[in-house]
């Protein structure tokens, strides 16, 4: 398909092509550091993929987690974060 806001599409052309939702996907989470126990604000990438898996340094003690990110069908992410040796 091309740029959505190029098209003329009715709801219920919307609706069949988008049935879950509004399309909105989750891009900031909080996080709680396995290291230091500080809450961190972290940034999402939902166009990287429903399943991720990545290394980021905390914000406050600058200690490494390996978070997983999952993204369900409605746009919400489900965010772990374990401490990593990385």
């Amino acid at each position: 398909m091309t740029d959505f806001e190029d098209e003329d599409w009715t709801e219920e052309e919307i609706e069949t092509q988008f049935p879950l939702g509004d399309g909105t996907a989750e891009t900031e989470a909080i996080v709680y550091c396995p290291h230091c126990g500080e809450a961190n604000e972290v940034a999402l990438d939902p166009g990287s993929g429903n399943d991720q898996e990545y290394v980021e340094d905390c914000q406050v003690c600058c200690r490494p987690w390996l978070m997983y990110v999952k993204y369900g069908r409605d746009g919400a992410a489900e965010v772990e974060v374990y401490a990593s040796d990385s």
